[in-house]
């Protein structure tokens, strides 16, 4: 095992001391290209050009010596750290940090940044932070080949956003462009950047201007909002008084929306489709929990209650008017989807789709037997509950509403 293992971060800035010292006293060294390259490594110092991290932590542990490995930013935070502190190879670390990728970039911009979200972006995970993108209104994203500027933009199709893309920080070619999303993969970019998107319609949407001071990292300023719970009656989302009402049809019911949201279990990282949408209760309730949503539905008044609920709870939504299922065909895959319109057809087409997770709901025997057919044909396990709701009048403790719907839950096998 290495006598001692330092892990310096590089931010483009002149070594301390402290890190000098450590490369001067090293045996083996490990870092990028331009790492290797720098003046302060011993010209006799066994060299290690990082790739994989677990391969070099493995060739780390078996040295005898004085290990020092280079890593950009803070060495920390998304870095090589967590890999050599892994159990299975037992090392014992001592880190000289620097100033992180992401926090050079919001400073390039003039940003503030204690309100981001931060992601990382790969071939594995690429997907995923585009959705975060598309749910929240200020995301750095720590980019790598094959999943840098010009793909997160790609995928983004038809969402505006703007991006800031800070290349080489640090270096002698750094460069910082600030572009919309449209424009960006007109462009080759250079690796390593970091990429700050911002925009949208929710709360904070000004891109930083926001004013006050937040407690919570990763949070507008502002938060927690001042409505809470969950399954709110239908009217809240209106900004109505709920005037004891569960809300609407029993497609509408606050119980019936608690049970599919508890089954699809919405998260970051996901894209939720919410088809026929109505109120907006449930794609503001999904995209309260962090998921990126597109509601669907064929009433263009529908589609402007959904903005409303949206801006009123301050997340960001992205509404779709059209008739499922012909205008589910240029969405992008979903992971979870709530069905409350379409018929056997769009339950249809959104299994062609193969989301994680489907759930719908009919009002009569036929109509659940129809839809549980055509997701059973299509590879999904499915389970059906009559759920019954009765809201009571508690003055005299009489019957005020009553909601009997057949709940159909879906997953993919």
């Amino acid at each position: 095992m290495a006598d001692r293992v330092t892990v310096i971060g590089w931010d483009g800035s002149p070594l301390t001391d402290a890190a000098r010292s450590a490369l001067a006293a090293a045996t083996l060294v490990a870092g990028a290209a331009h790492h290797l390259a720098l003046p302060e490594v011993p010209p006799r110092a066994e060299r290690i050009r990082l790739g994989s991290t677990s391969l070099a932590a493995r060739r780390i542990a078996r040295h005898r010596g004085t290990a020092v490995v280079l890593a950009d930013g803070d060495p920390g935070f998304f870095g090589v750290v967590r890999t050599l502190r892994a159990p299975e190879h037992g090392l014992e670390v001592e880190v000289v940090p620097a100033v992180s990728s992401v926090a050079a970039a919001f400073a390039r911009a003039g940003m503030p940044w204690d309100d981001a979200q931060l992601v990382v972006a790969t071939s594995r995970t690429l997907r995923r932070a585009v959705n975060v993108c598309r749910a929240h209104n200020k995301v750095a994203v720590l980019t790598s080949p094959g999943a840098g500027p010009a793909e997160l933009a790609l995928l983004l199709n038809g969402v505006h956003r703007t991006f800031v893309i800070c290349e080489a920080l640090g270096t002698e070619r750094e460069q910082v462009t600030v572009l919309t999303s449209d424009k960006v993969a007109d462009h080759t970019w250079r690796d390593p950047n970091v990429v700050i998107v911002v925009g949208g319609s929710g709360a904070g949407a000004d891109s930083g201007t926001t004013q006050g001071t937040g407690w919570l990292a990763g949070h507008e300023v502002g938060y927690p909002p001042a409505i809470r719970g969950w399954a709110l009656p239908t009217a809240e989302y209106a900004g109505e008084p709920a005037e004891g009402s569960g809300g609407g049809p029993a497609g509408e019911s606050a119980q019936l929306r608690a049970a599919q949201l508890a089954w699809l279990g919405p998260r970051t990282g996901d894209l939720v489709w919410d088809i026929g949408a109505g109120s907006g209760a449930f794609a503001v309730e999904a995209a309260r929990f962090g998921a990126a949503v597109i509601a669907v539905d064929s009433d263009a008044d529908a589609c402007g209650r959904g903005y409303a609920a949206a801006r009123r709870f301050g997340v960001q939504l992205e509404i779709v008017h059209g008739v499922a299922p012909h205008i589910l065909e240029d969405l992008p895959e979903p992971d979870v989807v709530r069905i409350g319109a379409g018929g056997t057809a769009t339950v249809t087409a959104v299994a062609d789709r193969r989301p994680a997770r489907i759930v719908t709901h009919a009002t009569t025997r036929d109509e659940a037997e129809a839809a549980g057919r055509a997701l059973g044909e299509r590879g999904y396990a499915v389970e059906c509950a009559l759920l019954q709701s009765v809201r009571l009048e508690t003055a005299g403790w009489t019957e005020t509403e009553r909601s009997v719907v057949f709940l159909l839950s879906a997953i993919r096998n």
